[in-house]
């Protein structure tokens, strides 16, 4: 997870709750977007380690086919 993307999960869900316990409708609201928002970069580091993983793996088995 990245730190920015936990970062905005949390504060999103501290105004989540602040909006809960306020009865305060728009700050509940962009508590639920700031938690959306966090997870989607959490999941986007994600997939980007994972591309990086498969494209040195692959680069491996190109590189591993030439030699021979």
């Amino acid at each position: 997870m990245t730190d920015k993307g936990f970062t905005d999960q949390v504060e999103g869900k501290v105004k989540e709750t602040i909006g809960k316990l306020t009865d305060d409708a728009s700050l509940k609201a962009e508590g639920v977007i700031d938690k959306a928002a966090g997870k989607t970069k959490e999941i986007t580091s994600d997939v980007k380690d994972v591309a990086s993983e498969l494209a040195e793996k692959a680069k491996e088995v190109f590189d591993s086919k030439d030699k021979k």
